[in-house]
C-alpha cells in the first residue's frame, strides 16, 4: 500500500514531484494548504480562522489541521493509498497520524524527504507560479509553462502565492527547521523514512522516487 508523506522545505520541489507520483501512481493528493486555501477562497468558517495565519506564514494550530486531515484521510478514494503533503510539520501532528492512522486503516508506509540549501530556495520561491485550479506549481526561471503565465495540465491562469515574498518565506523557513525537520529522526526510528537530494535534478529525483515506490507497490 502506497500511503505516503512527502516531506521538504517550502521550495524543495515536492509540488512537481507531487505531480509526478500521482500521474504515474493515481494515488489521491492530499495537500493541507490546498485545502486550507479552498476554504479562505469559500469564506467558509475554517478559511477565515485560517486566512490571517497562513497569510503570516505561521502554521495553522494542530488542533486544526489534524481533525482536517483525520476527515479526508477516512474518504473512500484514500482506501488504496493516498500522497500527504504538508501534514504531518509537527511531531504532536506525526504523533497524531500514527495512532489515527491504523485505526481508520491508512497507517503511513513511506516518507519521502526532499531537500535543497537554503540559498536556492529563496531563489525558488521568488520565481515560483502555481496553479490555482490543479495545483501545478512552475518557476519562471527553471521551469516554465509552455504557454507563459498557463498551466500545461488544466489551462488555469497562473498565480504567485501570497506568501511567496522573502519576509514570509523566511518565517516559513524558520518554522520548517524548529517544527518540521525534527520528524527526519521521528521517520527515522519508525523504518519508513527515505532522502532525496534536490540539487540533483527534477528527472534523477523522480526516477529514483518512482523506483522506491514501484518496489513498495
Amino acid at each position: 500500500m502506497l500511503n505516503i508523506i512527502l516531506m521538504g522545505p517550502p521550495g524543495a520541489g515536492k509540488g512537481t514531484q507531487a505531480t509526478r507520483i500521482i500521474d504515474e501512481f493515481h494515488l489521491p493528493h492530499i495537500s493541507t494548504g490546498d485545502i486550507f486555501r479552498e476554504n479562505i477562497k469559500n469564506g467558509t468558517p475554517l478559511g477565515l480562522k485560517a486566512k490571517a495565519i497562513i497569510e503570516r506564514g505561521d502554521l495553522v494550530p494542530d488542533d486544526l489541521t489534524i481533525d482536517l486531515v483525520r476527515s479526508r484521510l477516512a474518504e473512500a478514494d484514500c482506501a488504496n493509498g493516498y500522497l500527504l503533503d504538508g501534514f504531518p510539520r509537527t511531531i504532536a501532528q506525526a504523533e497524531a497520524l500514527r495512532e489515527m492512522g491504523p485505526q481508520i486503516g491508512r497507517a503511513v508506509s513511506l516518507v519521502i524527504d526532499i531537500t535543497v540549501p537554503d540559498e536556492v530556495l529563496m531563489q525558488r520561491i521568488a520565481g515560483r507560479r502555481v496553479c490555482p485550479g490543479c495545483g501545478a506549481s512552475y518557476n519562471i526561471h527553471s521551469m516554465k509553462p509552455v504557454e507563459e503565465g498557463v498551466c500545461d495540465r488544466c489551462g488555469s491562469d497562473l498565480i504567485q502565492r501570497k506568501d511567496d515574498n522573502p519576509e514570509s518565506f523566511q518565517i516559513r523557513l524558520d518554522n520548517y527547521y524548529a517544527q518540521t525537520a525534527p520528524l527526519v529522526e521521528f521517520y527515522k526510528a519508525e523504518g519508513i523514512y527515505h532522502h532525496y537530494d534536490g540539487m540533483e535534478g527534477l528527472e534523477k529525483v523522480s526516477a529514483a522516487i518512482a523506483e522506491l515506490l514501484k518496489a513498495h507497490r
